[in-house]
């Protein structure tokens, strides 16, 4: 049985069609996921995003305790901040990729994607053990809700005391809205501007339904899961499950960046990450543009010469660009943007040619 989402009533009377998303019961669209993209790329969309995991981690050691959890430099997030970063195993691999808010000096919220919130929430409580700090995964009385596009401003604006030209990206600042005690945080997964509001789950219904009111005039509409991946699949962002697996390494998915190997002290997977990050990795993370209509998807062949040279991981048919895209891993022999391949979409050659990522940009 799904689980479902505070805001699964306020849904329902939307009309969304609902889906299986990693346990829990989400809307996958109200309408249509292409008019909901156009508002988000255009005006701006509401989604809810409370199936994800809200853990905080406090304490004298809480900056500690994730700088060896963690792969990235948490002590350097000042407070007010957030950083994008990941949690790997011993051997390197993957476990899921976090944004970290630094709320105070001794008070973070580690923010997980789903299907991975008991797997990280397990692995910070084993590994805070030693060090002078506390897990607290508040993931059951948090609701999460997104407001995300070129409008996004001007509508928060309306219903929050909030100083939203000071709020950076990648910052968040408790705020009221409406009467509403949220955590404003200006992060999303989109490729537009926008922001995420981190509220008591109780209270979800109400504020949803004001920043719905306080959006349709400026062409807010609520938005689900299908537009959500295409959105963030035209920004080049990562799924875990597709792009990010336990079998990889943030280099092997080309985000070595996150890796801070500079911090001091030691974290888990350190020593197999400096192996990984000496060796040449076989195959890269690419985009692909097709032709036509026919879209590449998850787990189909990428041909060059009409033998097998990597696999796609996402794909879709840009609603924004109007073409079909792709990410997928490729041999790096393969991996130079101009470079033509195709794709065998159930039996089918289409032709790919390789391009650098994200496929869209906003101004």
């Amino acid at each position: 049985m799904s689980r479902e989402t505070s805001l699964h009533g306020v849904h329902k009377g939307l009309g969304a069609l609902f889906t299986d998303f990693a346990g829990w019961s989400m809307p996958v669209r109200y309408a249509s996921e292409l008019a909901e993209h156009k508002a988000v790329r255009e005006a701006a969309g509401l989604f809810d995003l409370s199936h994800m995991a809200e853990i905080h981690v406090t304490g004298k050691q809480a900056a500690d305790v994730l700088d060896f959890a963690l792969v990235g430099n948490l002590t350097g997030v000042k407070p007010g901040r957030a950083r994008y970063t990941m949690i790997c195993n011993a051997s390197g691999g993957v476990l899921d990729d976090l944004v970290v808010y630094r709320l105070a000096d001794e008070h973070y919220l580690v923010v997980a994607n789903a299907g991975n919130a008991q797997v990280v929430a397990d692995a910070l409580a084993e590994r805070v053990a030693g060090f002078d700090a506390v897990v607290d995964d508040k993931s059951e009385t948090t609701a999460l809700i997104a407001v995300q596009g070129p409008k996004a401003v001007v509508i928060l604006a309306a219903v929050t005391d909030a100083d939203l030209d000071a709020l950076k990206y990648y910052a968040s600042v408790p705020a009221s809205v409406k009467g509403h005690d949220v955590l404003l945080a200006r992060t999303g997964y989109t490729g537009e501007d926008g922001f995420e509001l981190f509220v008591d789950a109780d209270e979800a219904p109400a504020l949803w339904r004001l920043l719905l009111e306080a959006g349709e005039p400026h062409g807010l509409v609520p938005a689900g899961l299908a537009c959500r991946d295409t959105l963030r699949l035209e920004a080049g962002m990562p799924l875990y499950g597709n792009e990010l697996t336990v079998e990889q390494s943030p280099f092997e998915a080309g985000l070595g960046r996150v890796v801070k190997f500079e911090k001091p002290g030691d974290f888990v997977g350190r020593a197999a990450l400096e192996e990984r990050s000496k060796a040449d990795v076989p195959r890269v993370r690419v985009g692909l543009k097709g032709a036509g209509r026919r879209a590449p998807r998850h787990g189909y062949a990428v041909l060059a010469d009409g033998t097998e040279i990597g696999e796609v991981t996402s794909g879709a048919l840009s609603p924004t660009l109007g073409y079909p895209i792709a990410m997928a891993y490729v041999d790096r022999a393969y991996a130079e943007p101009g470079t033509e391949l195709s794709v065998d979409i159930r039996g089918r050659i289409e032709p790919v040619e390789v391009v650098a990522l994200p496929f869209y940009s906003r101004a």
